[in-house]
């Protein structure tokens, strides 16, 4: 979930879009394993359970967080209006038992669930809804993009939420089912420093204070949070939905190293094992006392390229230089490097099986190619710094990558030196615009396009517009505004021209859309990979 911070994350009835067979099988098992929150789940399922993963966590600020760990949390914490069971639109109430849009999607009406509390007993208002939504955007932090638009949030009444936005938004009811716009607990909220204020941005205290508490409505409260150490979840003894929580506490144990996940997992230090390698896979199917499943996923790796950074090269300005990059890589070599193959190549941001992804060309290893457009640019002998995080995610070990495709862009006449650094040094350099070339992350954070658009393409307010330093392309800003007032295939077509001007930019490269390997131990069920929330909470349950 993401896409998850760049440490990185849905009705509007519109038409289906036809999935390759990976993504049809991941669209049929999400349907299954992931529709929070109509599952039915006996609550109290067991005292504790463990999840083991690397925790990519900043903050617990669910309106300032934009990780994959933030995703897990958000989504267990923080119910949201609506929630999303896949990547197809497919839409359940959640705070909201009933919603509707006017004609043209520029007004959205949410009628809140009078059942609905937050974890201290007290009612989930509109008051509520209102000022989670304001503080989202005024925060004017990495998940502000999802109120891009957004011209009013109105309570006419304590049930009653109506949003308007700026222009037609086809997308708006999926974009609420993102675990970053679950509803916060105003009143307390405010109490200890947050604000929704049009200068939240200087003047909320609040971010400290979410670090050590929780304000939501989810069938989880925060117990405690300890950086390199554990997240520690509790039940809400309060949760107001038919699906009660599984469990009395839900650890998230930080476990960085696979292998050492694996070992654990083995050991039953943890019970569910979130990234292991690939190398593992044999060794995990061998073994009576795990389960495990192969499942393909939205989540990919890419490089990201900002000819505007400090110290960029001027060559990075010219397209054709940014393009050889693309051709420069071995895209199969890094899958069998980094995934054992067990992974995809991808044409664009759009992730496979996403709305927009259908008929576009993915990229090729091309090293004479590359050649002749560095030649053409007056680039040859190009020579780069690649500076990464020393991060494993989805599977795949940075380090690992890049020093495949420092191989493979050797052969194009590109000398690529690799700069690793922690994560924490790696995130202060990347926010501070002084990484020309890095590798990032991302996962979905709800099942419509429309996002990748307004993070990864030059369209206006894009975020990687200004991360990459390049100028506003008003085509792209054109078509984002186009798409959000068409539904169907007409909107898909659209998607896709999108889809083909990102790849023109070449800023944004995917290297791998991987698969994933759900394992967990014997007595382990309901084990998933979901659309918004990375994993269900809801769907995990102990079989003994």
């Amino acid at each position: 979930m993401q896409h998850k911070t760049l440490f990185a994350h849905r009705p509007i009835r519109r038409g289906r879009r036809t999935l390759g067979a990976a993504a049809a099988a991941l669209a049929l098992m999400a349907l299954a394993a992931c529709s929070a929150p109509a599952a039915s789940s006996s609550g109290g399922d067991s005292g504790e359970i463990i999840l083991g993963r690397s925790m990519d966590v900043s903050t617990l600020d669910p309106e300032r967080s934009l990780c994959d760990s933030c995703q897990i949390y958000n989504g267990a914490v923080y119910d949201t209006l609506l929630a999303a069971t896949t990547a197809d639109g497919d839409l359940q109430p959640l705070l909201a038992q009933k919603w509707e849009a006017n004609d043209d999607n520029t007004e959205f009406t949410f009628h809140l669930d009078p059942d609905a509390v937050f974890s201290d007993g007290s009612p989930v208002e509109a008051k509520d809804v209102k000022w989670s939504f304001e503080r989202l955007a005024n925060l004017k932090g990495d998940p502000s993009y999802f109120m891009a638009g957004v011209k009013e949030v109105a309570a006419p009444d304590a049930a009653t939420v109506v949003v308007t936005t700026d222009a037609p938004n086809s997308a708006f009811f999926n974009v609420v089912t993102a675990g970053y716009t679950g509803i916060i607990n105003s009143d307390v909220a405010i109490e200890n420093g947050a604000t929704a204020d049009k200068d939240a941005a200087k003047t909320d205290k609040a971010e400290q204070w979410f670090l050590k508490n929780s304000a939501g409505a989810g069938q989880y409260v925060l117990t405690s949070y300890e950086e390199g150490s554990q997240l520690v979840l509790s039940e809400n003894k309060n949760y107001w939905g038919d699906d009660k929580p599984n469990f009395k506490k839900v650890v998230i144990k930080d476990v960085p190293d696979a292998s050492t996940q694996l070992q654990q997992l083995q050991q039953g230090d943890i019970d569910v094992a979130m990234q292991l390698s690939f190398d593992t896979l044999d060794q995990v199917k061998s073994d009576e006392s795990l389960t495990s499943e192969v499942v393909p996923t939205y989540n990919y790796v890419y490089l990201g390229i900002s000819p505007g950074a400090a110290d960029a090269p001027k060559a990075l300005d010219d397209k054709r230089v940014r393009e050889a990059l693309r051709k420069a890589i071995d895209y199969d070599t890094v899958i069998d490097a980094t995934v054992a193959g067990q992974g995809s190549k991808q044409a664009s941001a759009i992730p496979n099986g996403f709305e927009g992804s259908d008929g576009l060309d993915v990229p090729t290893y091309d090293p004479e190619g590359a050649k002749a457009l560095l030649a053409e640019a007056g680039a040859s002998n190009l020579k780069l710094e690649a500076t990464y995080p020393t991060f494993t995610i989805y599977g795949v070990n940075f380090s690992t990558m890049f020093q495949s495709i420092q191989q493979s862009m050797k052969k194009a006449g590109i000398e690529l030196t690799l700069n690793p650094l922690d994560y924490t040094a790696w995130g202060t350099k990347f926010g501070a615009g002084e990484l020309p070339l890095t590798a990032v992350y991302f996962a979905p954070d709800h099942p419509d396009a429309v996002q990748y658009f307004q993070y990864f393409s030059l369209a206006k307010g894009a975020s990687w517009l200004g991360y990459s330093g390049l100028s506003e392309n008003t085509r792209e800003t054109k078509g984002v505004a186009k798409a959000l007032t068409e539904t169907g295939d007409a909107r898909a077509a659209t998607y896709s021209e999108l889809g083909q001007d990102m790849i023109d930019d070449a800023i944004i490269l995917p290297v791998v859309n991987p698969q994933v390997i759900l394992a967990g131990g014997s007595n382990v069920s309901g084990n998933n990979y979901h659309v918004t929330r990375n994993i269900d909470l809801r769907q995990l349950k102990f079989t003994d």
